[in-house]
């Protein structure tokens, strides 16, 4: 199944519908969209987005330097479309979490989102279940947004080979992230974006500390505050 979208402002979207459940059955399609930051959507992209999609809900995970300096186009809001700004990353800088010496650093800062900004992530996945169809970005959409949206799909079922492959895939979309970047600021393309790939061995292990402490990532939810609810919500919403 195809789940990217073809916009013109938007190299990284795709649709999470579509992923396998562990009990059977597959996610839905049109609940909810995983992006690059919107800064660059065309009018047509904004028509087909909330005419389309239908969105209704941009949860924007940028911190509020970023939103500053990439601000969205100003027709979403006009379109009826509610944005919901949950950084997760505190404005002030971070520590790092304490783990172990030999840890992936990526997966240090993925646990960090987790820990410095757990009540911010537990508000957007409260507002995705009881919203309508929903769109959440960061800046790339692959760090924020990849942790937010493996959170969310581990919690509603999806196989874990799945989960991790979901993160990985924007790989695919980074060159034309840049392409795009640059061509917008004119500096040069990087000689080398390996740096910049979104890597599965680093999810995976954010996922297996999730297991070990919290017994998955609804455990981790109910933990820091979501109430059962809104769990439930949430995997009607997207697992059926």
């Amino acid at each position: 199944m195809d789940r990217w979208l073809a916009l013109e402002g938007l190299d990284n979207i795709r649709d999470v519908g579509g992923l396998p459940l562990r009990d059977g059955g597959a996610t839905r399609s049109g609940v909810l969209l995983r992006s690059a930051s919107l800064r660059y959507c065309t009018p047509s992209d904004i028509t087909h987005l909330v005419d389309e999609f239908g969105l209704r809900l941009v949860i924007d995970l940028r911190t509020q330097r970023e939103r500053e300096q990439s601000v969205s186009p100003t027709a979403f809001a006009d379109a009826g479309v509610e944005t919901l700004a949950l950084s997760f990353i505190p404005e002030e800088g971070r520590e790092l979490p304490e783990t172990e010496d030999d840890v992936d650093p990526l997966v240090h800062i993925y646990l960090g989102y987790l820990r410095d900004r757990a009540d911010n992530v537990v508000t957007a996945v409260r507002r995705l279940a009881a919203a309508g169809p929903t769109l959440v970005h960061c800046a790339a959409g692959k760090d924020r947004t990849g942790v937010f949206t493996a959170l969310v799909l581990d919690a509603v079922g999806v196989e874990r080979d799945a989960v991790v492959a979901d993160y990985a895939l924007s790989g695919e979309r980074i060159e034309a992230l840049f392409r795009r970047w640059t061509a917008a600021s004119g500096d040069p393309m990087p000689d080398d974006l390996t740096p910049h790939l979104p890597r599965a061995e680093a999810m995976a292990a954010v996922l297996d500390h999730l297991d070990s402490e919290h017994g998955g990532a609804a455990g981790w939810l109910r933990a820091h505050g979501l109430e059962e609810h809104s769990l439930t919500r949430l995997r009607e919403r997207l697992a059926g």
